[in-house]
């Protein structure tokens, strides 16, 4: 049996802290470099699930994010362009949340300077491509959807 490479991750371990965008970002195709050239652009497939594929960039709320790490391009699965919660009246960034998000990791080896003269100075690090089905506005901590609250829901129906 061959080892998953997409991780189910539940929106509050990758993101305990939320994710934000600022309240004009869009969510965009995400272009398939491959087929698409100057002229025209060519929306990705996803190859597992067949659906188009959209780009939507957030900022990780994380205080000890910096930098590159705190800016996050999180690719969508979906037939439709997702649309995405209303931003809060007077702020400048939109809270958001990501629904069936999963994670892969891999190795970012950019900064990586093994190959020249000099001594090795690798720099490389864990990063993590993230996918999702879908955008939501978050939910207040009370109301958290997930295992937990669900079985809360069905025990208080019962």
């Amino acid at each position: 049996m061959a080892m998953e490479t997409r991780f189910s991750v539940p929106m509050e371990e990758a993101f305990p802290h939320g994710v934000y965008a600022f309240a004009s970002t869009e969510v965009k195709v995400a272009r398939d470099f491959e087929k698409s050239t100057r002229e025209n652009t060519v929306q990705m497939i996803d190859r597992d699930t067949e659906l188009p594929v959209w780009t939507f960039d957030v900022l990780d709320a994380d205080p000890n994010a910096e930098g590159k790490n705190a800016a996050i391009t999180v690719r969508i699965l979906s037939k439709l362009q997702p649309t995405l919660p209303d931003a809060p009246a007077g702020f400048p960034f939109r809270p958001v949340e990501f629904e069936g998000l999963t994670g892969t990791p891999y190795v970012d080896s950019q900064r990586c300077t093994g190959n020249g003269p000099g001594p090795h100075r690798c720099r490389s690090r864990l990063a993590w491509s993230w996918r999702a089905s879908g955008i939501v506005a978050p939910q207040p901590k009370s109301a958290a959807r997930g295992p937990a609250s669900k079985a809360a829901k069905d025990e208080a129906a019962a």
